[in-house]
């Protein structure tokens, strides 16, 4: 980037280190989302075959990826509470406000964590291409100085600056696209995960409500 200047040689190192990040963060959330879409499966079908809802609460910690294990985790030890103020095993008298408030809790913390640096990849895409169109703006203007400098406007004195300058364009795109395409597509596999802990925390109030709140 000897010919169009140090703007543009900044606009270009900051996409390229906006590139290398994304990529980094494509590849732990595609592998995080993928380990939680998994062991939530398992741990769904490992919740309908238990018995007893303490039984499932002990074998749980084995699903610790699973944003779905983590809401039955939180629903039950507040159930556990409620039957310890109780000191009825049976039956309780009310307090499922409770139970459900600790489920709502605990999924808005898995969405967090769920949606976690994906924001930077909504900012990269978004932006990404606009500083790569700045440097090069930037790089063709020095261009035209260049040649007003030289008082020559053949194609070997416009050539090397334009050309240099477009690289910021192409670098912004390079960076922008996968960023894109990878927010869209863990947005969706979030948004999947969601439903899941929606259901299953009316199921398991349903259950809560149906053996303990009579």
């Amino acid at each position: 980037m000897t010919h169009s200047g140090p703007i543009s040689f900044a606009a270009l190192l900051l996409l390229i280190a906006f590139s290398v990040t994304s990529w980094a963060i494509i590849v732990h959330k595609y592998l995080s989302l993928r380990r939680a879409a998994r062991e939530s499966e398992r741990f769904l079908a490992a919740f309908w075959e238990a018995k007893r809802l303490d039984q499932m609460y002990q074998q749980s910690d084995q699903y610790a990826k699973s944003p779905l294990a983590q809401v039955f985790r939180s629903g039950y030890i507040e159930l556990a509470r409620l039957k310890k103020r109780s000191g009825d095993d049976e039956t309780l008298g009310g307090g499922i406000e409770n139970v459900e408030r600790a489920l709502r809790r605990s999924q808005s913390a898995e969405m967090t964590s769920l949606e976690s640096l994906t924001s930077f990849l909504a900012t990269v895409g978004s932006t990404a291409p606009f500083i790569g169109l700045f440097g090069t703006v930037w790089g063709i203007m020095k261009a035209f100085q260049d040649i007003g400098r030289m008082g020559s406007a053949n194609l070997a004195t416009v050539a090397p600056g334009i050309s240099e300058a477009l690289i910021a364009t192409a670098a912004g795109l390079a960076a922008a696209i996968p960023a894109v395409i990878a927010f869209n597509y863990f947005l969706a596999r979030i948004r999947v995960l969601e439903a899941e802990m929606d259901n299953f925390s009316s199921d398991f109030l349903n259950i809560v409500k149906r053996h303990f709140f009579k």
